[in-house]
């Protein structure tokens, strides 16, 4: 069942559209997460739903219910933004409750009660009394989880919840959440401008550019199939040329390159994932330009003789020197036919 539709909802700022004509839904239970570069709309979108921006067309519905009039307050919706936002002047236990005070819940032992099972939620059991002054990053983040979830809102938004924290924490915490909001049942939506946090917490991504939808789906599909050149260097794929496509090739500047069976044919754009460029006897010719130990692998960056620059990967053992010559081919099951622009 679907808790959250917007229909053609646009925002203008003077001649600008900001958010331009999206129409979503995100169904209940479910966390959909916006991706996007800066400028793209997504922060705008999470404040419409909100209500903190108004609209200039469109609708919001919340369980069907249109949130034209309805304030910020009575939206049954959970915030949680990136600065987390919390009261330097009260307790954890008093930033808590904040929430539940905003909907005029009850105190005494049940008030009580709701603040410490919070917290025991979100891992940090009897933390009540410290000041939020003497929390890390990632305590104070779920603190303010703690307070978004406080009121149990109809839906949970988190605006980029993690971007201030270190690499490691982020990593922990986004698996963390998962596990929290598929316990809860909590519907989520969520902006971040990092797509392996995006991928790791949603159900469904949606990519925006320029105040539209470039493409939604799950992380996998989004990941094996991006819908455009955008897409595809938004999620950090460099190895996209022009290319003619017939009879299950394709004419490229670099080469004829294999392309999966089905594939759609005529003027198009080719992506080709770093693992399918794969190091041969005889091939392509190019020039080792760097490489950068992965963990797992180790990257490649190579001048072709002929065509734009090529990342690949290769196993840690045997990997070529900088300046060392290389001959790659190209793996069908790891090229994408995208549409020309």
């Amino acid at each position: 069942m679907t808790l959250l539709e917007l229909a053609g909802v646009t925002v203008r700022f003077g001649e600008r559209a900001v958010v331009d004509s999206v129409d979503l839904r995100v169904a209940e239970h479910e966390t959909v997460c916006v991706l996007g570069p800066s400028g793209s709309g997504k922060s705008t979108l999470l404040r419409v739903v909100a209500g903190l921006q108004p609209l200039s067309s469109g609708r919001v519905l919340l369980g069907g219910a249109d949130q034209e009039r309805v304030p910020v307050h009575r939206r049954g919706v959970g915030l949680m933004f990136q600065d987390h936002q919390l009261f330097p002047h009260r307790d954890v236990a008093g930033n808590v409750a904040f929430g539940l005070r905003m909907r005029g819940s009850a105190r005494g032992a049940a008030y009580g009660d709701r603040v410490a099972g919070l917290l025991e939620l979100v891992g940090l059991p009897g933390a009540q009394r410290r000041s939020v002054s003497s929390l890390s990053g990632g305590e104070q983040q779920r603190v303010a989880l703690a307070r978004a979830l406080a009121p149990s809102p109809r839906l949970l938004m988190l605006d980029e919840p993690l971007g201030q924290l270190d690499r490691g924490l982020r990593e922990r915490l986004v698996v963390e959440l998962r596990e929290l909001f598929s316990r809860l049942g909590t519907t989520v939506l969520a902006v971040t401008h990092d797509q392996g946090e995006a991928f790791a917490l949603a159900d469904r991504v949606v990519v925006m550019r320029n105040g539209r939808i470039a493409q939604a789906g799950t992380p996998l599909e989004v990941w094996q199939r991006p819908a455009s050149e955008f897409v595809a260097r938004f999620l950090g794929f460099e190895n996209v040329v022009p290319a003619t496509v017939s009879g299950g090739a394709a004419v490229t500047a670099w080469g004829k390159v294999p392309v999966p069976a089905g594939a759609p044919e005529g003027e198009r754009r080719l992506l080709i994932r770093p693992a399918g460029v794969v190091l041969v006897g005889d091939g392509l010719h190019c020039e080792v330009l760097s490489r950068t130990f992965r963990g797992t692998h180790v990257a490649l960056r190579l001048r072709p003789e002929a065509g734009p620059e090529l990342e690949a990967e290769c196993g840690l053992d045997g990997a070529p020197a900088v300046g060392e010559r290389v001959a790659v081919s190209f793996t069908p099951s790891e090229v994408v036919v995208l549409p020309a622009p």
